[in-house]
Formats: structure tokens, sequence, C-alpha cells
């Protein structure tokens, strides 16, 4: 279990260091070659979502006893702005690039995938 709590934490952090990265891309302010139109309700949502995943990030690597919980929500917060992302794109007036495409899609993997693993621990810990 401390294992797998490790290893959400750290993947936690480096979700919330690519929210951080998608927040700035929509801000304006260019990450190296990576351009994004600005889109200041995206920018305020990553933001958002890169809080709450540096916050479950804290409670799992510093072993908190809510660690567990704060995984979930962090996860389940993160997700729910990815799926608010997916439909503002799919629904929106401005077409989405391939690369908010992708970031879209592999980000609502590896959330769900993170959300299925913090929900087993919660199961078995019982």
């Amino acid at each position: 279990m401390n294992a797998l709590r490790g290893a959400l934490g750290g993947l936690s952090l480096l979700y919330a260091l690519v929210f951080l990265t998608f927040g700035l891309l929509h801000a304006g302010i260019g990450v190296g070659p990576l351009r994004e139109p600005v889109i200041v309700p995206a920018a305020v949502v990553e933001t958002l979502c890169a809080g709450a995943m540096l916050a479950g990030a804290y409670g799992a690597l510093s072993g908190r006893r809510w660690a567990w919980d704060g995984l979930i929500y962090a996860h389940a917060c993160a997700l729910g702005g990815v799926l608010l992302g997916i439909l503002a794109l799919a629904f929106g007036p401005v077409a989405g690039t391939a690369l908010l495409t992708w970031y879209h899609s592999a980000m609502a993997v590896v959330l769900t995938a993170g959300l299925t693993g913090a929900f087993y621990v919660s199961r078995v810990r019982r």
C-alpha cells in the first residue's frame, strides 16, 4: 500500500506540472515551441486542477491520515476539469488543436487509472 501511495503521490506531482504547463499555454505564455490560443477559463480550470493534484500529492507523500481520501478527491476533481475541457472542445465555438485533443485524452486516461487505484486501496483498507 505504501508503494502505491508513493507512486500515486509522485504521479500527482507530475500531473500538477502538466496542468500548470497547459495553464500557462492557455494564459498566452508559450513554453518552448508550444503555443496555444488564449482561453482564460481553461487556464483557471487547469490551475485549480493543479492545486487539487498538489494537495493530493502532499497528503500521499507526507503520509497524512487523509492521504487516500486526498488522492481520490484530487483525481476526481482533476478528471472533472478534464471532462469539462473535452466538452468545451466538442461543443465550443473554437476548434481544438491536435495537442489539446491529445492532452485531454491522455489526462483522462491517466486520471481514471489513478482514481481506480485509489478507490481500490480505499476498499482494501476497510
